[in-house]
């Protein structure tokens, strides 16, 4: 039913603007936007001190790792995303989908670019959709080992309490955020405080490590050791991380809120964190099997494991509304089956439960941390994905400069072009992973990117078939004038994916009941590439004479669509009686066919999905009780 639609409207008018003064939105984006990244210090320096790494802790090393990971913040984070992606906004919205559609939207009608920019779109989602998988599993494992420091004797505990924590999370989610979502920014705000206390307290001690801000460092890092170092990024990457939630949850807070957060709070924090566990290593090499708990001073050690646990619920808490916000995204941009969506919160738009998501996502990520065990072996899996996403990140923001930033494309593309090298260096380094745990986002990211391209074709096709069997409207009209059919009080509205062909409901319904109604309108809902409508926009309607209107109407893909609500406020200049209404939709039962369009197998697939699918009338709020349903066979 809903199409996606080329849309010419600018992207620098009518932005969607989140409400709340700088101060608010800035708490609320420590407490969402930077969970993943901020718990990143959990695991990264321990990673890149593991056996298969070949380095041992000595101040050279600790000193050329400190410079890896403070240069990639600042460029990859700082500048690729905070500077320069966070511009790319499609009307306040971020993230892989809405600027894949922003991507497209500059390529006008190169059908061949769009095409590619829609698989690149859609492969970083799936990629992002294995990154949600992998967060929750890594970093609550990664909190909860804490106990391993403390307690020795409590390691076989960590599985069970890890299970625990994530079962508790995942059915929470059915509750929302909105009740909790205040104290997310106080306790991120206590978990940044503290890491970066804890930091500075290390750093007094060797502030000798403060030398690894010279770039020289991290170059001479890979002189010293050699073209094996190369692989290390594999580790470093870990500190980055999260950093594409920065754009993805722009729509929610805004570009100024999260700039400020993270430039004068997250930015700061985490340096010297990761600074002072550097510091704790050049004074004890021993303490790279965990250095972030060992930093710790004995008497915080309980409270850290505990703060640190609540951030990493928090941490997966934000990935998995961010896979519930790009499902909404994907699924109004017609790239996944229509899903049941709950909204939690009555004043914030974007705080949305999918259920079918929820619980997908809960059953890979329990079975992960059963299948692996361990943080360690866990992170090995991590990276893939996350470099993946932003490199394709990197390569649509290259579309979008060349084609609209005119002004500032003679800058943005040669940086962009050195950060492109830069995604590539990280990619590479852990795709070597693969045989350890890489294959699994991986395995995870091509089933998705399989499921969305075969629902995307498969829609394709049924519309095709549907337009096959399809009298043309002005042909149907003027039969009508021949043979009138008889009237009956009241307005019918078909609801169809082509709004210039004759709807199948209408046609059962002329045959079957032998009359129409006094009104008729023949409705079409679709989906812009932008993520609000304008209001100029947002309907268009065509009096087609004889008792029928040809009506359109026009949703961003970061809006629900709500058509009785539209109706009834007189959008398309005409205000409806739905008690005087009575909606018809046809329901196909799809038979897939050899040798037509797909093969076997992904028919299956895609009828699979289409049984599981929510019926378009309930994705678009049609009242059942003035529904009328209509059943077409159709062979793909």
């Amino acid at each position: 039913m809903s199409v996606s639609e080329h849309s010419t409207s600018s992207t620098q008018h009518a932005s969607h603007q989140p409400q709340g003064s700088v101060r608010t939105l800035m708490l609320g984006a420590v407490g969402v936007v930077f969970g993943d990244i901020g718990t990143s210090p959990l695991y990264t320096l321990r990673e890149a001190f593991l056996p298969h790494y070949g380095l041992t802790p000595d101040p050279a090393t600790v000193l050329g790792l400190l410079s890896l990971i403070l240069w990639s913040l600042l460029l990859v984070v700082t500048v690729k995303y905070v500077l320069i992606i966070m511009r790319a906004d499609n009307k306040g919205e971020g993230g892989i989908m809405a600027l894949m559609a922003l991507a497209q939207r500059t390529l006008g009608n190169a059908k061949r670019l769009r095409y590619a920019v829609g698989i690149l779109g859609i492969f970083g989602a799936s990629l992002f959709f294995g990154d949600s998988v992998i967060t929750p599993a890594v970093t609550v494992l990664s909190a909860v080992e804490g106990l391993e420091v403390a307690a020795p004797t409590l390691k076989h505990a960590v599985v069970p309490i890890t299970l625990v924590v994530l079962l508790i999370l995942f059915l929470f989610q059915s509750r929302g955020t909105a009740r909790v979502g205040r104290i997310f920014g106080p306790v991120m705000v206590l978990w940044f405080s503290a890491i970066a206390a804890v930091g500075a307290w290390h750093i007094f001690g060797q502030p000798q490590v403060l030398a690894a801000f010279n770039p020289w460092y991290a170059l001479h890092f890979f002189v010293r050791h050699g073209a094996h170092s190369y692989f290390i990024l594999g580790a470093v990457v870990l500190a980055i991380t999260g950093g594409e939630a920065l754009y993805a949850d722009m729509g929610h807070f805004g570009r100024v809120p999260i700039r400020a957060a993270w430039f004068w709070l997250v930015l700061p924090a985490l340096l010297l964190n990761y600074f002072g566990q550097g510091a704790l290593l050049v004074a004890n090499p021993a303490a790279a099997e965990n250095p972030f708990y060992l930093a710790a001073p004995g008497w915080a050690l309980y409270p850290m494991i505990v703060l640190a646990a609540v951030a990493a619920v928090i941490a997966s808490q934000a990935v998995i509304s961010g896979a519930f916000s790009v499902a909404r995204q994907a699924m109004l941009l017609g790239y996944i089956p229509r899903l049941t969506i709950r909204h939690t919160s009555s004043s914030a738009e974007g705080q949305i439960f999918v259920p079918a998501v929820n619980r997908m996502l809960m059953v890979l990520v329990m079975l992960l941390v059963v299948a692996f065990q361990s943080s360690t072996r866990l992170a090995a899996a991590y990276g893939v994905s996350v470099s993946g996403t932003m490199l394709i990140d990197t390569l649509l923001l290259m579309v979008v400069a060349y084609n609209s930033w005119r002004d500032s494309r003679r800058w943005v593309l040669p940086i962009a072009a050195l950060l492109l090298l830069v995604d590539i260096a990280f990619l590479g380094a852990n795709v070597v992973k693969f045989l350890d745990g890489a294959w699994v986002p991986v395995a995870l990211g091509i089933l998705a990117f399989t499921m969305m391209r075969t629902w995307r074709r498969g829609k394709m096709l049924v519309a095709e078939s549907l337009r096959s069997q399809q009298l043309d409207l002005d042909v149907f009209l003027q039969s009508l004038a021949v043979h009138p059919p008889h009237r009956v009080p009241g307005t019918a509205i078909f609801l169809s994916p082509n709004a210039n062909n004759v709807p199948h409901a209408l046609l059962h319904n002329l045959k079957h009941n032998k009359v129409l109604h006094e009104n008729n309108v023949i409705l079409s809902v679709r989906t812009l590439d932008a993520a609000y409508a304008e209001p100029e926009e947002r309907c268009a309607t065509t009096d087609l004479g004889n008792g029928f209107k040809q009506m359109i109407l026009r949703y961003g893909f970061a809006e629900e669509p709500d058509v009785p609500a539209a109706l009834v406020r007189s959008i398309c200049g005409t205000q409806f009686d739905m008690m005087d209404t009575t909606f018809f939709s046809s329901r196909e039962t799809l038979v897939a066919a050899e040798h037509v369009g797909m093969p076997m197998w992904r028919d299956k697939i895609f009828a699979f999905m289409a049984r599981n699918a929510s019926p378009a009338t309930d994705f678009f709020r049609v009242p059942g009780n003035r529904l009328v349903e209509l059943g077409t066979k159709v062979e793909i």
